[in-house]
């Protein structure tokens, strides 16, 4: 089995063996350099009960929906990928980033107004929208059934940005082209591999699939490497679109978990027998690193959760704002220069 060294030193590298043969070397800490702080509210005695304002709030949120983990993982996803996790795609604007079409559909926006509102009325100008949108993902995901990873602080707020500066790729690409894009942000294959399985709850949109489903490749044919039972499962759920206007449904992106919204190790085992249902997923079995890697997690939750708690300390150490960098804003829609405006 394979074996996680899980701490965070400044950078360490390992070599996992998966299956007894390959072998991939993947990072086991923070990049370089690490600016963030465990604790950092409660170390500075700036605001030492943010984490449990956070907490509580989510708790009661998770309660009441469900879908408030899944949604807050692509909401983060979509901040740091994208020029690092500085909460920009919170902010709200005619060309914002959320705008963007990549960003069509994200949620979870109302969850962080909502703790924002909390934070302030106790512990006004001192908790970025940044930090808040990595705690409280943290711990909705934890209450999906992921394991409570660390957080490390700190973290300032950005300014605003274009929707053409959104370089989310498309659901379509290859696995090398996958790879390519994450190593660009500073992650690696198990971090991309481990990553691509938080579509282990969740939703896409119909218009993501629906080239895999009549069309691949221009082929006017379904894509092969899909399950043939899948493809007229979601036929039924996606028709083709043949008119401007058409509607575009939505469909789990992991049926195993449906309406659930629970983390598990599923989505590995649709990858390996070829139930994926976006291209980018399926597409893990294609390269031999990711193919390793996407056995070894089917075969064991654990390895799952542990490396899924590196992935996400990492990818939300990107291009951080610290210090006097940023701001801390007021109201996470606006830059506190336009607020009260």
């Amino acid at each position: 089995m394979t074996q996680f060294a899980l701490f965070f030193p400044l950078l360490t590298l390992v070599v996992i063996s998966l299956a007894g043969t390959a072998k991939v070397e993947a990072a086991t800490g923070l990049n370089p350099p690490v600016k963030l702080v465990w604790h950092y509210y409660k170390v500075t005695n700036t605001c030492d009960d943010a984490e449990t304002y956070i907490r509580y709030q989510v708790e009661k949120l998770y309660k009441n929906d469900s879908s408030i983990a899944p949604k807050l993982l692509r909401l983060l996803y979509s901040d740091c990928m994208v020029n690092g996790c500085d909460a920009s795609v919170l902010l709200q604007g005619p060309n914002s980033e959320r705008t963007a079409p990549q960003n069509r559909g994200l949620g979870g926006f109302v969850v962080i107004d909502k703790i924002k509102q909390v934070l302030e009325s106790r512990c006004p100008g001192v908790v970025s929208c940044a930090d808040i949108l990595n705690l409280a993902t943290r711990d909705a995901v934890h209450m999906a059934g992921a394991p409570s990873y660390p957080v490390f602080t700190g973290r300032r707020d950005g300014g605003a940005l274009n929707a053409d500066a959104v370089d989310l790729p498309s659901p379509s690409i290859s696995v090398e082209e996958s790879l390519a894009y994450f190593k660009s942000k500073g992650l690696d294959v198990l971090d991309m591999t481990t990553l691509l399985g938080a579509h282990s709850m969740g939703k896409t949109h119909c218009s993501h699939i629906v080239n895999r489903l009549y069309n691949f490749k221009n082929t006017g044919k379904p894509d092969p490497t899909m399950n043939t039972t899948l493809v007229s499962e979601l036929r039924y759920l996606c028709p083709p679109r043949t008119q401007k206007g058409q509607t575009d449904p939505l469909v789990y992106l992991n049926p195993d978990s449906g309406s659930s919204n629970r983390f598990s190790n599923s989505y590995y085992s649709r990858v390996l027998s070829h139930n994926a249902v976006l291209g980018v997923d399926q597409q893990l079995i294609y390269n031999d690193d990711s193919m390793e890697i996407t056995q070894e997690f089917d075969a064991g939750l654990e390895d799952f959760r542990k490396s899924f708690a590196l992935a996400m300390s990492r990818m939300g150490s990107i291009n951080v704002l610290t210090g006097k960098a940023g701001e801390i804003r007021r109201d996470c829609r606006i830059t506190n220069a336009n607020y009260g405006a």
